[in-house]
């Protein structure tokens, strides 16, 4: 599982940016003195204060409908200080249901699956194509995906139709791929865009030799814990965000409806680490790359 540092309680008085000079370190936006000051406690609600999340990674698949109903799950997205929240689901109704809910949060991605036992096997089904035709004509998505597709699998007539069908509609990929794969999708269409669902999953050396190669690859980080650990940044992640700035984005991946449950808390903890990045840095990861590359995708279409 996910490990989660402890939640934090920005101050609520905190309602616009201020600044604080400590020990020599340039001024500071409120978002951070206010993640610095907390401490451990309860997955509270973010104050206004705090640092806005677009989280790139959430899904709203048909084993959560009854569980948690859309507005139940607008209402934690909106807890956890949510600025967007990128959504695909299993299957697309998911996605439809929490978007009418709240089309100022959410981002509609398209997923290839109908339902969760197809992560496997739709690479290789051709009724996925007339699937996706159905739906990209019928609702307006940022992205096709999340899905998994590996090695030279990605060489496959469906998944050659699924680059295809980005291109034709101005889409991001959201590929959850080994390295190889990614480069099987540029190979395909060099002026892709694809969004490396959990960063591949792979060492931040190998990341950072992929967005060098690809300057039309980002990352979301979500479901990894390997970048920072108890509110710290690992000093090899740091290098990268550094370098890459404009490349990251954060994520819960709710692949299962338990999962949802950690929407607030990870929000809360993405923002303890983002606050020991300069604050430029921290920005773009949290929320405005997510914003430059995705907010307007919906009204352009």
């Amino acid at each position: 599982m996910h490990m989660l540092t402890s939640p934090l309680r920005p101050p609520a008085s905190h309602t616009r940016r201020q600044c604080l000079r400590v020990a020599g370190l340039a001024c500071l936006p409120a978002w951070a003195l206010a993640v610095s000051a907390a401490g451990p406690g309860s997955a509270a609600a973010a104050s206004p204060a705090a640092l806005p999340i677009f989280d790139a990674h959430l899904h709203y698949s048909h084993d959560a409908w009854d569980r948690l109903p859309p507005a139940q799950a607008v209402a934690l997205l909106r807890q956890a200080g949510l600025k967007r929240a990128m959504v695909s689901s299993s299957s697309d109704e998911g996605t439809q249901m929490l978007y009418q809910a709240a089309p100022d949060l959410v981002l509609p991605s398209l997923r290839p699956y109908r339902s969760r036992g197809e992560i496997g096997s739709w690479m290789n089904d051709s009724t996925v194509v007339a699937h996706l035709e159905a739906r990209l004509a019928k609702y307006r998505y940022v992205a096709i995906g999340e899905f998994h597709i590996y090695s030279s699998d990605a060489d496959g007539a469906v998944m050659r139709r699924v680059v295809a069908l980005a291109r034709e509609h101005r889409l991001f990929l959201h590929s959850h791929s080994d390295a190889d794969a990614i480069e099987r999708q540029f190979k395909q269409d060099p002026d892709a865009r694809i969004l490396w669902a959990h960063a591949g999953f792979d060492s931040p050396d190998k990341v950072r030799e992929m967005l060098r190669r690809h300057p039309r690859l980002w990352c979301d980080l979500a479901f990894r814990s390997d970048h920072a650990s108890m509110g710290r940044v690992d000093d090899a992640w740091r290098a990268a965000f550094l370098e890459f700035p404009d490349r990251f984005m954060v994520g819960t991946d709710t692949f299962t409806p338990e999962r949802w449950y950690y929407v607030v808390d990870h929000a809360n903890s993405a923002r303890q680490w983002l606050a020991t990045l300069p604050p430029p840095v921290a920005e773009n990861i949290a929320w405005k790359n997510g914003e430059r590359l995705f907010g307007g995708l919906l009204a352009a279409r």
